[in-house]
């Protein structure tokens, strides 16, 4: 039989695993964004002013091919798609690609795309100056968007990395700005 002191100290420590397991998932984030920004992986990248990107020098000696590959998360019917599905860039040189974006279903809703950079070592190489990534994107029922990136490739860009895959899921976030508000409320 085990005594209440022996029952309360097993408590006591149930409940700093609780905390220390809700503390480290409240730390997760800015600590991913954080990793993130410090390697430049994952998509995560600064906006850059096109005045700044337009005083880079242009590498034409050098050619590399970027590639536009989309996803729709969660099987939603959307159409997502580059408008282009590969160009070749000199590294220094602004450029400007759109993607199709169709609502097909029969409800409005929001949506928010994720970008990703492969290989890894490319993606704090890549600056945008445009990109709807960077806001929620409401779509009326079978509403259709061109949406515009507007990007540049570094010069230092490896010299071994010769095609840079820049890739965009779109998740249905149309639940998310209610449950926030309703969240906000109660507060």
């Amino acid at each position: 039989m085990t005594s209440t002191s022996g029952r309360r100290g097993h408590a006591v420590r149930l409940v700093v695993v609780v905390v220390a397991m809700f503390g480290f998932g409240f730390a997760l984030a800015p600590m991913y964004n954080a990793l993130c920004n410090a390697l430049g992986i994952n998509g995560k990248m600064e906006l850059v002013a096109s005045e700044v990107l337009a005083a880079v020098p242009v590498d034409e000696s050098r050619v590399v091919t970027v590639e536009f590959v989309t996803t729709v998360n969660g099987g939603k019917p959307w159409r997502f798609q580059p408008d282009t599905p590969r160009i070749e860039v000199h590294p220094g040189q602004l450029y400007t690609v759109t993607f199709l974006v169709e609502n097909t279903e029969a409800h409005d809703v929001v949506a928010q795309a994720v970008p990703n950079v492969a290989p890894w070592n490319a993606a704090r190489h890549l600056r945008k100056t445009e990109c709807f990534c960077f806001n929620n994107q409401p779509l009326a029922s079978g509403e259709v968007q061109h949406m515009p990136v507007r990007f540049m490739l570094d010069p230092a860009l490896p010299a071994d990395v010769d095609t840079v895959t820049l890739s965009y899921t779109f998740f249905d976030i149309t639940e998310a700005p209610a449950q926030a508000a309703v969240a906000t409320s109660k507060l």
